[in-house]
């Protein structure tokens, strides 16, 4: 099994953490995303901050997954990530936003890498929370990401394993953790 390189993942983080712009920070979680994701067999990066024709909404990361049996076979092919590298966790209304870049798409699971989670609690579905809940009522499947997480992971099964418990989590629970 592929092996995430802990010196890297920590690399990115650092490089998001200490950058002088906002955009450049982005840019740290988005290729450590490109990085870790592409450890995982059968994903491949297809497309990357690629705003669509009508010039109003921009993908930041889009993954093919061939749906290899060591890899995401339970996920569909295509998969969109929104990277969030804020200080700060992110607000309903930004995850309502990616989830309407979604829908717009017609796709029913996205990922979204909240270096700091999201809003809300999730007892009572507040804040973001309801946003994840309102999604998963209506088919699709959000799954949120943190940075911890991320440093966490030394193989990809890791984060294949991760990924499954966050879909198991959101059937049960009916949002994310």
């Amino acid at each position: 099994m592929p092996a995430i390189s802990r010196a890297t993942v920590e690399a990115y983080v650092e490089t998001g953490t200490t950058a002088a712009t906002t955009a450049a920070q982005g840019r740290a979680l988005e290729d450590l995303i490109c990085y870790v994701f592409t450890q995982v067999p059968g994903i491949s990066i297809t497309r990357r901050n690629e705003m669509n024709t009508f010039h109003t909404e921009e993908i930041d990361v889009a993954l093919w997954n061939d749906g290899h049996a060591d890899g995401f076979f339970f996920l569909p092919n295509i998969i969109l990530v929104e990277c969030k590298n804020w200080l700060g966790k992110v607000s309903s209304a930004e995850l309502s936003w990616f989830d309407t870049k979604l829908r717009s798409r017609g796709l029913n699971f996205g990922v979204l890498v909240a270096a700091n989670g999201i809003t809300g609690d999730k007892a009572n579905l507040s804040a973001a929370h309801s946003i994840v809940a309102a999604a998963l009522r209506e088919g699709r499947r959000l799954v949120v990401i943190k940075s911890d997480e991320l440093l966490a992971l030394t193989d990809s099964p890791q984060l294949v394993r991760l990924v499954k418990e966050k879909l198991c989590d959101l059937a049960v629970n009916g949002t994310v953790t």
